[in-house]
């Protein structure tokens, strides 16, 4: 016989099922690609969380910032409280009442509008 082969000579000399092991292998590349993709974005260290912890390190780093500027403040008025005699007056006249002697004391009420008649 002559040898002349045919394409279906061809295909019984390749290893059945060949196109399928390698279709097998890329369709189980693109899983494994899709579930690396979808992790690396909504996983547990993914990029949805890494945006989460940036707008939380946002908040806190301006809560901070406003925690120093109060600490800041209070300090600044301890000291004035230690250190100024007027700023302890200023304090008792306004949150206890105090008056020093010889002062006279005026207390004046708002009168309530007459009502119609």
């Amino acid at each position: 016989m002559a040898d002349t082969a045919t394409p279906d000579d061809a295909r019984a000399a390749r290893p059945l099922g060949s196109s399928r092991a390698r279709r097998l292998v890329r369709y189980a590349l693109m899983a494994v690609t899709a579930v690396v993709v979808i992790d690396a974005v909504v996983g547990e260290k993914g990029l949805l969380a890494l945006m989460r912890a940036r707008q939380e390190y946002r908040v806190l780093e301006s809560s901070l910032h406003s925690v120093r500027v109060e600490n800041q403040r209070l300090r600044e008025q301890a000291r004035r409280y230690r250190e100024d005699p007027a700023a302890i007056e200023e304090l008792a006249r306004k949150d206890l009442g105090l008056i020093k002697p010889g002062e006279k004391l005026f207390i004046i009420r708002d009168q309530p509008a007459p009502g119609p008649r």
